[in-house]
């Protein structure tokens, strides 16, 4: 099934090539590990660029914030793109990933779950760019480049912004409990990292705030997991809600809005998703990376196997609290604010997850 998904998947995106008049030639590999780009002196640039994603586009958040990322690579350098998507399907994993090397001179893939099959094909295939998204994948060739999120940045500061909130019965629908809660797609190590700064940047604001969580153990793509966590946590007297649970979020920014409570977004900015509801959102900049990435490769400063840190300082990561509907009170914002900055300056450092449990 495996042999027979892959050849459909590769017959499917080779099709769009042949579809023109003449099919573009092929970037010539380089030599050694080191892959062809505009920048070294008689090589061809790449041509065609793979979006591989574990799970599914249509989540308002993490895949979709990469496939914007896509098409401004399109639009901006004129190569041509395809997004492979697994949706979260074990089976489809490494067929996807020989589809994509077939095709594609640069693959930027989201490899939670494949990340074995993701070094053995790289190490396999050492002419083509490889750059992973959101985690640090090492292969034996060193030829895997990954951009690692400093997520504990913003979601500090998202905690900072329940923590307020929630010591704050002046705002509409604060009730004296000082209880906020969180909703994660999984308990892997990076939502786990953005429960941890969550937990420690409310906390900062008083010592007393109790953080409850969710885990929808897999099913990021459901929204009415989502949504049914998010009110549990509600009718646990949370009166804040953190979403890190992608498309599975949006059910949990519903179920602030059906209770006239809060909720924090994820990934894009989802303060206008339910007006008046989402109090601010913590913004992971899949795609200002991706074009970040495809920049070095063009002009030939591109590092295979180098690890890319994207923090508040790069601007990869950030929470926004600008919403047609501002609930917030300046006061937060104005916090928020003067946290920011001092995390960019280094005069507040924030901790980083120690792998512990957060979800006790």
């Amino acid at each position: 099934m495996r042999k027979a998904f892959a050849i459909l998947l590769f017959i499917s995106l080779f099709a769009g090539v042949l579809a023109g008049c003449t099919a573009p030639q092929a970037a010539q590999p380089s030599t050694g590990a080191q892959p062809a780009s505009q920048g070294d002196a008689g090589q061809a640039a790449p041509k065609r660029v793979v979006y591989l994603i574990n799970g599914a586009l249509g989540d308002n958040a993490f895949y979709d914030s990469g496939q914007a990322g896509i098409d401004a690579l399109a639009a901006e350098y004129g190569v041509e793109t395809r997004t492979i998507e697994a949706n979260f399907d074990a089976g489809k994993y490494e067929p996807s990933l020989q589809a994509a090397v077939g095709y594609a001179d640069v693959i930027f893939v989201i490899s939670y779950g494949f990340e074995d099959q993701l070094k053995e094909i790289a190490d396999k295939n050492p002419d083509k760019v490889f750059v992973n998204i959101d985690t640090v994948v090492e292969n034996s060739a060193g030829t895997i480049t990954s951009v690692d999120f400093i997520e504990e940045e913003s979601a500090y500061l998202a905690g900072v912004v329940a923590g307020m909130l929630t010591t704050d019965t002046s705002v509409k629908n604060i009730n004296a409990d000082k209880i906020v809660g969180v909703v994660g797609g999984d308990v892997d190590p990076v939502v786990s990292a953005f429960v941890f700064a969550y937990e420690k940047g409310a906390q900062s604001v008083d010592p007393d705030v109790v953080v409850e969580t969710k885990s929808l153990g897999g099913a990021w793509d459901d929204a009415a997991k989502g949504k049914q966590a998010a009110l549990q946590l509600y009718d646990q007297k949370a009166d804040v809600v953190f979403q890190v649970a992608a498309a599975a979020g949006i059910g949990t920014l519903q179920a602030a809005a059906e209770r006239e409570l809060y909720a924090i977004g994820v990934d894009t900015n989802q303060n206008d998703l339910e007006p008046g509801f989402v109090v601010a959102s913590d913004i992971k900049d899949v795609g200002k990376a991706i074009q970040d990435v495809y920049k070095t490769i063009a002009d030939g400063t591109y590092e295979p196997g180098a690890v890319l840190q994207y923090g508040l300082a790069s601007g990869g990561v950030d929470l926004v609290t600008d919403a047609q509907v501002q609930v917030l009170p300046e006061a937060i914002v104005a916090k928020v604010d003067e946290l920011r900055q001092q995390i960019i300056d280094g005069t507040l450092t924030v901790e980083m997850y120690d792998g512990s449990d957060v979800w006790q």
